[in-house]
């Protein structure tokens, strides 16, 4: 199910549209009990009266129940115990053993198949209650990008590594500071509900922090501080070991051609001019948020070009551990290079394309990426 948001962001949550989801179509699915009391029938009519075929019947209730409402899986139990009578008298074994037995299974199994659908549609609705929570929770902690910050577009996709996943630990933001541009992309380590706390602990202190703190450096400060402070206040024997988050920090001000990048153990960013596409490696990389405390200083801003017209890609390693069924990586760079020069929302979209063919539409960790993009100063004539 694609989920397009404002601000050039589009957040997968993988999977097919749900079959239990509300209008969603019921038509083919009632089919499959219709099909079962006609193929029945048809065997009734087709052999001698002596065979006995009623108790196929039962099936279509069974089937109903898995997937339809509970009137119409009523509605089957009903017919089902009709037929099932009408059979006896037409067979002439009405009143006998066989016959009794046939009706009493008829009336039990419709009478559990309605309650089955029953609590599956309860569940259903349950399912949906706290897939509506969880999406909210989502957007709230991915909020849609700004498209513009002063002379920067942005665009940015998540990609969640399961159907039923709307919430995992990679995290983004972007925001205009009286600085610059700020932007964080990071990925927690683990899954499930701790990342989840931990990406809303960091995005909450990074959108506090951006504004705040006069440098990139100190931003990261923060980050770490906050972090060492969750860690202690859950587990302090977690300190410094397997709780952290890679995470770039990017500010890019609006009256110089520059970049300035805090590397903290996440994957390098990519730059992009025109068709050719360089991988960033830091002169002097960070920790890890959350492992930044064994160095005991504030991690050094990487200063590089970022001229008009240029890009900057951010990512998480989900879009680079990705393995196709021969185990190789998907070629994030080399797909960059053949999309460079697209439309910045083409340029996206084709990485995401890309990414989940190599995948084969199956990710085994959650994706994120952000491509940030200098406008010329002044518009292009017309």
């Amino acid at each position: 199910m694609r989920l397009p948001l404002r601000g050039g962001h589009r957040r997968d949550v993988g999977g097919a549209e749900d079959p239990a989801a509300p209008g969603a179509s019921a038509i083919p699915r009632v089919l499959f009990p219709l099909l079962i009391i006609a193929i029945t029938l048809v065997i009734d009519i087709a052999t001698p009266r002596t065979t006995q075929v009623a108790p196929l019947l039962v099936a279509a209730p069974v089937v109903a129940a898995a997937t339809l409402s509970v009137w119409t899986t009523a509605a089957f139990s009903a017919v089902v115990i009709g037929l099932t009578v009408a059979l006896n008298v037409y067979h002439d074994v009405w009143g006998q053993l066989s016959s009794d037995m046939t009706f009493a299974s008829a009336c039990a199994v419709g009478i559990a198949s309605i309650v089955g659908a029953a609590i599956r549609q309860q569940r259903e609705t349950e399912l949906r209650q706290v897939r509506s929570v969880a999406g909210a929770a989502q957007r709230a902690l991915l909020r849609p990008l700004p498209p513009r910050i002063d002379r920067l577009a942005l665009h940015s996709v998540y990609l969640a590594a399961e159907a039923e996943a709307q919430i995992g630990g990679d995290l983004y933001e972007a925001l205009p500071t009286p600085y610059g541009a700020r932007v964080l992309i990071g990925d927690v380590r683990g899954k499930g509900l701790p990342a989840v706390g931990v990406s809303a602990v960091l995005t909450g202190c990074f959108r506090e922090a951006a504004y705040r703190e006069p440098t990139i450096g100190e931003v990261a400060g923060r980050l770490e501080e906050t972090a060492l402070r969750e860690i202690a206040r859950d587990d302090p024997s977690e300190m410094y070991s397997e709780r952290f988050t890679t995470a770039l920090l990017v500010e890019i001000p609006p009256d110089e051609p520059v970049a300035r990048i805090v590397h903290l153990g996440h994957p390098e960013p990519l730059l992009i001019d025109g068709a050719t596409v360089t991988s960033h490696m830091p002169d002097r990389p960070g920790l890890p948020i959350g492992l930044g405390g064994l160095v005991g200083t504030l991690p050094v801003p990487q200063t590089i070009a970022f001229r008009p017209g240029e890009r900057l890609l951010l990512y998480t390693d989900g879009f680079i551990e990705a393995r196709n069924e021969n185990g190789v990586y998907f070629p994030l760079a080399a797909s960059v290079a053949r999309h460079a020069e697209g439309a910045l929302a083409d340029l996206v979209t084709a990485l995401r394309r890309d990414l989940l063919r190599h995948a084969g539409r199956q990710l085994a960790d959650d994706a994120a990426l952000v491509v940030i993009e200098r406008l010329p100063s002044t518009p292009p004539p017309l």
